[in-house]
Formats: C-alpha cells, sequence, structure tokens
C-alpha cells in the first residue's frame, strides 16, 4: 500500500443546471397517465398511481407549503414508513425550494428532538399517529419549528393544537394559491440550480452526535447517472423501496436512480411485510445493507434444517455446483459446457425456487452497502446464481463511489469507482475520495467540514488498499482496526460478518485489539434457536434463559470453530458469552442502521469484557432495560464464560 495509490475514472455529464425537481417534473410530463410511477399495497390490492397524479399531487403539496410560509432554504422533515406521501412531501419540499431532511421511523424521542432542533426544521411530516406525538412531545423545545403536518388520520380525531394540520388541508391550500398563481409551481422549479443543497442527511452518529451532511442536486444526480452508466436500469423495471429514506442508499435507488430511469417505485403494505410484498413484486434492481441479505441467508438455512431428507440432499447438491461455478466465475475460468448443464440442472431444481421464495427472481443487480458483508455470505448468494455486487460509499458522496462490475467481481473488494470518481490511499492507508458527488459540508459544523474536506478530497477515516486487479480493498473504519498481539493489522467485522453467517447467531461483537487474545460477545436468534431447543426437549422460559443453556453454549462454540477455520492463530475466538439479549439501536448500541457502537457497548459492557480477559467463568448481571414505549424491566442473571476448544 503506497502513497499515492489512486484510481481515476474521469468525466462527468450531468449539467450544473438540473435539479430533481427540473428532473422530476421532465419525467412526469413525459410519462403522464401512460405510466404507473409508484403502486402502494393497501388492504391487499396494490394501488397504482400515475405519473400525471404524482406530479398533481406534489405540486399541490408544495404550493400549500409556500402558502404555509416556506421560503427557498426552509428545512421540512419527513417521518414515516415508505409510502408515497413520504416521497412527495420530499420531492414537494424541493420543488418549493425548501430542504428536505429524514428521520428514521424508530427514532426516539431524543434523537427526534437533535435532528429537527439542530436542522432549524420549520415543518414536520408525520405519518399518523404515533409520529404526530413525537412531534407534539418536542414541539416546544424546537423554537424554529412552526406546523406538524400529518397524514393517516386514525387516532387523530381529538388532536386540536393549532400548529397542527393535515395533508388534505396543505394540498386544499395548494390548489387555492394555484387558482391564484397558475404559474408559480413551474416558475418556482425552474429558479433551481444544480449547486443548491436538496437534502441534510444526518450520519448514523457511531461515535458521537450525528452529523448534517449538506448534499446538492448535483452531488445526488451525478451518483445516479453514473451509477446506472455501469448497470443500466429500464423504465420497465420495478423496484421495491422499504428500506428507511432516512438513509441515503434509499434515496440513491428512488430518487438519483428512480428518476433518471423512470421505473416504478413499489411501497409495502407495512414494514413488517416487506419480504413478502418484494416476492410478489419480484423486483429487476434491488439494494439493501448486508443485515437484509444476512436474514435472507439464515432463511434458507432454516428452511434446510426444516426440510425432509430428500430435499436437504437435493439442495445440498445445487449447493455444491453452485459453489463451484461460481467460484470459476470468481477465477474468471472458463466453465466447461458439463457444469453449465449441471448449473442449470440447480438451477430448475431448486436455486428457481429459492430464488422465488426470496423474491430475487427477476433481479439483474443485486447491491449491498452500508458496512461489511462477509465473504461466507457474498459466496452463498453468488452459489444460488444472485449477481449481487459490493459496493463502497457513504452519505457525503451521495451514496455510492465504488461497485463491482459484471464479469470482474472479487468478494473481498469493492470493485472500481464509478465514472467521475477518483479514490486514492493516503500514506496511512487511508481511503480519500474525489468526485462531482462529493457533499458541501457539515451544517453548523465547520471543524468537522475542515477535517472531511482537504484540497478537494473527501477523507473517509476508512482504511483500505488497491489490490493488483485495481479493486478498491476496503478493510475496517480507521478507529475499528485491532492490533493483534503479534503486532498485525485485523479487521473485527471480517470475523463478525464469519459468525453471523450461522443460523444461530443473530449479532456478534469481536473484542480484541492490543490484548493477549480475541474474544467475543454474541446474540442467538431466539427463534431459530428456540425452534432448535424444542426439537431438543430443552425447557426455556426467555431468551435471558434460554442463552444461558450449556447445550446452547455448546451449539455456539460450535458455530465459532467454524468462523475460525483458516484464521491464524492470534485472530481466532478464544473466549466467549452470549449476551442476555438482543444488541438494540434503542438502547444505543446499535445505529438505526444497525452499525455496532464499539466505544459504547465497551463501556456499557465493561464487567462482561472484564470477566473474558479475566479468570473467571462467570459474571453476574443487574441491569435495567428500557422498551420503546418508557417501560423498564430489571434482569438480573449470571453470564456464562466459555473457552474454545479446539
Amino acid at each position: 500500500m503506497q502513497h499515492g495509490d489512486k484510481i481515476d475514472v474521469s468525466g462527468s455529464d450531468v449539467s450544473k443546471e438540473l435539479t430533481i425537481p427540473k428532473l422530476f417534473y421532465e419525467k412526469a410530463l413525459q410519462y403522464g397517465e401512460n405510466r404507473v410511477a409508484m403502486r402502494e399495497k393497501e388492504f391487499g390490492i396494490w394501488r397504482p398511481i400515475t405519473w400525471g397524479k404524482y406530479l398533481e399531487n406534489v405540486k399541490h403539496i408544495a404550493l400549500g407549503l409556500i402558502s404555509l410560509g416556506l421560503e427557498e432554504g426552509d428545512k421540512v422533515s419527513m417521518i414515516g414508513d415508505n409510502r408515497p406521501e413520504g416521497l412527495w412531501a420530499e420531492i414537494a419540499t424541493l420543488c418549493a425550494r425548501g430542504i428536505g431532511v429524514w428521520l428514521f421511523q424508530d427514532c426516539l424521542m431524543d434523537e427526534v428532538r437533535y435532528i429537527v432542533d439542530h436542522s432549524d426544521t420549520k415543518f414536520l411530516f408525520g405519518e399518523g399517529q404515533e409520529e404526530v406525538d413525537k412531534a407534539i412531545s418536542i414541539f416546544h423545545e424546537c423554537p424554529k419549528l412552526k406546523k406538524i403536518i400529518w397524514d393517516d388520520p386514525k387516532g387523530m380525531r381529538h388532536y386540536d393544537e393549532d400548529y397542527l394540520i393535515s395533508l388534505k388541508e396543505v394540498m386544499e391550500l395548494g390548489k387555492a394559491l394555484e387558482k391564484e398563481k397558475p404559474d408559480l409551481f413551474e416558475e418556482t422549479i425552474d429558479k433551481g440550480h444544480g449547486d443548491e443543497v436538496a437534502l441534510l442527511f444526518y450520519t448514523s452518529g457511531t461515535t458521537s452526535l450525528p452529523k448534517g451532511a449538506l448534499l446538492s442536486h448535483h452531488n445526488m444526480l451525478t451518483m445516479g447517472k453514473h451509477l446506472m452508466a455501469v448497470d443500466p436500469c429500464r423504465d420497465t423495471d420495478d423496484y421495491v423501496s422499504y428500506l428507511p429514506f432516512a438513509w441515503i442508499g434509499e434515496q440513491m435507488m428512488s430518487i438519483s436512480c428512480g428518476l433518471q430511469v423512470g421505473y416504478t417505485l413499489n411501497f409495502p403494505e407495512e414494514p413488517g411485510t416487506a419480504q413478502e410484498n418484494i416476492r410478489e413484486i419480484g423486483p429487476h434492481v434491488m439494494f439493501a445493507p448486508p443485515r437484509l441479505y444476512e436474514q435472507m441467508t439464515r432463511t434458507v438455512q432454516v428452511k434446510y434444517l426444516d426440510a425432509t431428507w430428500i430435499k436437504r440432499k437435493f439442495y445440498e447438491l445445487s449447493n455444491k455446483i453452485g459453489y463451484h461455478v461460481a467460484n470459476l466465475k470468481f477465477g474468471k475460468q472458463s466453465i466447461p459446457w458439463y457444469w453449465k448443464f449441471l448449473e442449470w440442472l440447480a438451477e430448475i431444481s431448486v436455486q428457481k425456487k429459492l430464488k422465488d421464495h426470496l423474491g430475487l427472481s427477476r433481479v439483474r443487480n443485486a447491491y449491498t452497502g452500508g458496512a461489511a458483508m462477509g465473504p461466507d455470505h457474498f459466496r452463498f448468494f453468488h452459489a444460488m446464481g444472485v449477481n449481487l455486487k459490493q459496493i463502497y460509499g457513504q452519505t457525503e458522496v451521495a451514496g455510492i463511489s465504488v461497485v463491482h462490475r459484471d464479469g470482474d467481481i472479487k468478494f473481498d473488494t469493492v470493485g472500481h469507482p464509478i465514472r467521475g470518481t477518483e479514490i486514492m490511499i493516503t500514506e496511512d492507508g487511508e481511503i480519500i475520495t474525489k468526485s462531482p458527488s462529493v457533499f458541501l459540508g457539515y451544517y453548523k459544523n465547520p471543524e468537522a467540514t475542515e477535517k472531511a474536506l482537504r484540497d478537494g478530497w473527501l477523507y473517509s477515516d476508512d482504511k483500505g488498499f488497491i489490490d493488483e486487479d485495481g479493486h478498491l480493498v476496503v478493510f475496517d473504519r480507521t478507529k475499528d482496526v485491532f492490533t493483534l498481539r503479534n503486532g498485525k493489522p485485523f479487521s473485527p467485522q471480517y470475523l463478525e460478518t464469519r459468525l453471523k453467517f450461522s443460523p444461530y447467531i443473530r449479532d456478534s461483537w469481536v473484542i480484541g485489539d492490543k490484548r493477549d487474545y480475541v474474544t467475543a460477545v454474541l446474540c442467538i436468534d431466539y427463534s431459530v434457536v428456540g425452534k432448535w431447543a424444542d426439537e431438543k426437549k430443552i425447557t426455556y422460559t426467555s431468551y435471558p434463559e434460554l442463552s444461558q443453556k450449556s447445550e446452547v453454549y455448546e451449539l455456539v462454540e460450535e458455530q465459532i470453530r467454524q468462523a475460525n477455520k483458516d484464521l491464524p492463530e492470534e485472530a481466532k475466538v478464544s473466549k466467549f458469552a452470549n449476551l442476555y439479549k438482543e444488541l438494540d439501536p434503542d438502547d444505543e448500541e446499535l445505529t438505526r442502521t444497525r452499525k455496532l457502537r464499539r466505544g459504547f457497548v465497551e463501556k456499557r459492557y465493561e464487567d462482561i469484557v472484564n470477566a473474558l480477559y479475566g479468570d473467571t467463568d462467570m459474571v453476574h448481571i443487574d441491569t435495567t432495560i428500557k422498551y420503546e414505549d418508557g417501560r423498564q424491566s430489571n434482569i438480573k442473571t449470571d453470564l456464562q464464560i466459555r473457552n474454545v476448544k479446539e
């Protein structure tokens, strides 16, 4: 890894005059009532919405916001599930020359207060009663907040605060303004410029308070254009929008790419039915963080465990064929005709049904990013015949800067930069990026902006290197890289993802920086391990009790031995403990995108860490768990500390 190692893919063809509203207006006029822009499943029926109706709704919301006093540069926040109304509110905000701010649907009160106050939000769109309750509770602590706009009337009958207004009323205000000034909507859109701020995105905040990244229209559109140049989509394609709009990855697919291509967005009935709805739609393109693919892998593994002997044998044979062919493709080797024939047999007998069950039957390109994906999961999907690609990016570069190319996929890399992007490795091994998609800076945080943006380069704080084929290899976050006892660097994420390949392990936390050996704290998958325990006639009443059963420890130990295979001695897990609960964003142990907050969990579970590096085989836990609804419960239990036998 040398200073000056770099990859450069030049070129940018998105006009600085182009904005998201201008592109939206152009597409809506082009397709009108002749094509479906989006669908939402309601009461078991997919409800289509044409581009013409999409435009009409956005226009009336935008003009309604202007009637309420929205001025250029005002912030408008949105919180709620993925549904058409949320996207209308976002696009309407941009059309009215405001700046959009999304919050995660499951944000707690303190998180909502911080983002709404810090962003200087003037109007807040909340889906229904739950979101309105959160907004009302923080309203008087956010001086810039003027109106809370709600959409779903369920439970809203007795709310009479004067700062509450329904989306329907906002649209009526917009219709009235349209009659008064029929050209105002188009005139407002025409004023926009690509360099203006479009969205204010709050980062996940693994070590500190979230930072607000300012992204321009040009940032978003160049990134989408250049991704589509790598893997073109069609306007007849379907995409399922089910990941939070507060995550840059969803904005990347629904807005940056979706508006440029014009494919149809499909919104699930409820977050809990997303997987079922994905299967019904059969999207052509898919983007998800590793945790979604990990869950899919677990689904297949559990089906295998439950299958009859003959079905298991068919699956094992199909897997063997799939892995062999995938390895040939990874190695860029030609595939003999008889292996192609076996691949076809595996596809029609097993793989096709599995892909259909997961909703992947029509997927041409599936992407994963936002966190590290383990090689085991990556190989698993390629063995199934899914064209899964790693991407590398961050909020500060509008989503993506590097992606795998067809026929040039290496499971331990993230591929090559998209067009217009230059990647370089500093002397310290840090990945830095230069591209038209690099953000404008952090809102109200000049110190952080100065640290991240230097001499036209975005400093990622990620360690990596460029391999002999010109692929970027992302090692880990700089602050997370371990130094093993032999002095060599090691990425804990690599081992954590290997551990999570087991269907019995939901989350893993690996410890070992500058210590004599590596240890792990594991969270079992309660439903999978519970089913296993039922079959073994093991009695239990709760997660804490099941996690501490000696039989479960033996089961988990076997999974660790599998993950330890092929690792250098210094990197193998030597001791472990099963945590008495799942890691949870509400307990601040994970970010909203389910990244581990290492510093926080190390402090919170200091007693467990000390026990793992002490002589004891037990640690007593007496703690309080807080639930989202405010309830608390006290947990007293003894946690076992186990050595991993070779």
